[in-house]
């Protein structure tokens, strides 16, 4: 908002500008030419100074959905402009690393817990595998031993 705000100001200093420089210019032809000639010296230095707007050119569009975002080309960031848009970019490339980690680590805890537990119990593991030994443990566990 502020943006289009400065932009509005200073399309009305530039008309007011050229109505002044106008009005100026319609009055200068009554006067003598060494006043003139400081006017117009004066003028040509204001000018070189004034504020020159920049119009600017999207470069491309793209929509979707109900938006749609303006570039605007001819922008070159210096480097650390380009480092703190990039940073978002390195936090989430970062987080999904920390967050793989942490997900092997969990399952090989898991796996470790259930390796110790076999090893540590009373059957042998070939017992596990064994087909009527699932039988035996759902008919136990259906009988409600």
């Amino acid at each position: 908002m502020t943006n289009s705000n400065h932009y509005l100001q200073d399309i009305a200093q530039e008309r007011m500008a050229m109505r002044v420089c106008a009005r100026l210019s319609d009055a200068a032809d009554d006067l003598p030419y060494e006043i003139s000639e400081r006017l117009r010296a004066a003028r040509v230095q204001a000018l070189a100074k004034r504020k020159i707007l920049a119009v600017r050119t999207a470069s491309s569009l793209s929509s979707s959905g109900g938006s749609a975002s303006l570039t605007l080309g001819g922008d070159y960031l210096n480097v650390w402009e380009r480092l703190a848009a990039m940073l978002p970019l390195l936090a989430l490339v970062l987080g999904l690393i920390s967050i793989n980690v942490i997900q092997d680590q969990n399952s090989s805890d898991e796996i470790a817990e259930i390796d110790a537990a076999l090893l540590t119990d009373d059957l042998p593991p070939s017992a596990y595998a064994d087909q009527g030994f699932a039988q035996f443990l759902k008919i136990n566990s259906a009988s409600g031993q």
